[in-house]
């Protein structure tokens, strides 16, 4: 039984979350004793790479504007899902799943589930999956039905694969939009590092006291190589984008390192950060709920401890480099 994936490009290259779809997508198809093909939207020069992660075969759709709307691209996904016979189709969780998730649950006639933490149990026609809910604070179990269900993979749902050889590719005929939305213009938010696909992340909070302070958080997170990221509260008084604001009402992460600097600790906040794998907090607060959900916890003024910890990350990386 076969799985199709389903990525897209970004500035000619891929993201962690698409390319860990992929080594789900292959790590399933093993399991279901099937193969693996990828679907790739957009513009590449290397479109046969996701077989370093786990495709047998690569349909490539070059489309150098990437400006599709939801309609159109589910269509096309829906159509070469059911010409290659797959029993399950998987796509990364981001903006773009989000839109077409339904749409081609509905098409394929099969159930879905977004946020997929881990591989599913194959039970004779029906799949169980986990995902999280409540904010992360519970998992739920889904039990999908119907020929091709669909999937959006969380990150880090799977250890992503990068032993393989590049696919073989086939170029597909870029169909013509028929829908009444014509997409003009995306708009993308550049930085450093994606914070939706950060391995590590240093964020803080009104503990910083204003934005000119921020200088030693950049420092911290360039030494680290990780993404920044802040509490509402911080967003809201404009000291920084809102773009970097995780929590409940903001962006939901993971990553395998979450420094807290400065930050409470408030529920709210902890629903986007508590499925982080590491989480270390520097307050000074020693009643600081954060310090109840964190791993590791510094107790002491952030102005005199993150400068040291940068200094140290430092001296760490030109003793081993």
């Amino acid at each position: 039984m076969s799985v199709l994936v389903f990525i897209e490009t970004f500035q000619g290259g891929f993201k962690k979350p698409a390319l860990e779809a992929v080594s789900y997508g292959h790590a399933l198809s093993r399991l279901m004793q099937g193969q693996c093909q990828v679907l790739v939207y957009g513009k590449t020069d290397q479109p046969g790479l996701p077989g370093r992660h786990g495709a047998d075969s690569v349909l490539y759709l070059d489309d150098e504007d990437g400006l599709a709307d939801t309609a159109w691209l589910s269509g096309i996904i829906a159509r070469e899902a059911a010409k290659f016979g797959a029993k399950a189709l998987i796509l990364a969780q981001n903006s773009t799943s989000r839109g077409i998730l339904g749409r081609l649950a509905v098409s394929l006639k099969s159930g879905c589930a977004s946020g997929v933490t881990s591989l599913p149990e194959i039970k004779e026609d029906r799949m169980e999956v986990s995902r999280s809910a409540f904010a992360g604070k519970a998992s739920a179990r889904l039990s999908l039905g119907g020929p091709c269900k669909v999937l959006s993979i969380a990150s880090n749902a799977v250890l992503m694969k990068t032993d393989g050889q590049d696919a073989p590719v086939e170029v597909l005929t870029r169909p013509e939009p028929s829908g009444k939305v014509k997409v003009l213009e995306t708009k993308r938010i550049s930085g450093e590092i994606p914070l939706a696909e950060a391995e590590r992340v240093v964020s803080a909070g009104r503990g910083m006291k204003e934005p000119g302070n921020w200088g030693i958080i950049e420092d911290l997170a360039h030494e680290l190589g990780a993404a920044t990221a802040c509490s509402r509260p911080v967003a809201d008084s404009g000291w920084r984008p809102h773009h970097e604001h995780v929590g409940q009402t903001g962006l939901a992460i993971k990553p395998n390192l979450y420094i807290a600097i400065g930050i409470s600790g408030a529920i709210q906040h902890l629903a986007g950060v508590n499925n982080s794998k590491v989480i270390v907090v520097i307050n000074k607060d020693p009643e600081a709920p954060f310090f109840k959900a964190a791993d590791y916890g510094v107790c002491g003024d952030l102005f005199e401890v993150v400068p040291r910890l940068t200094a140290a990350v430092k001296r760490y990386k030109e003793q081993h480099h």
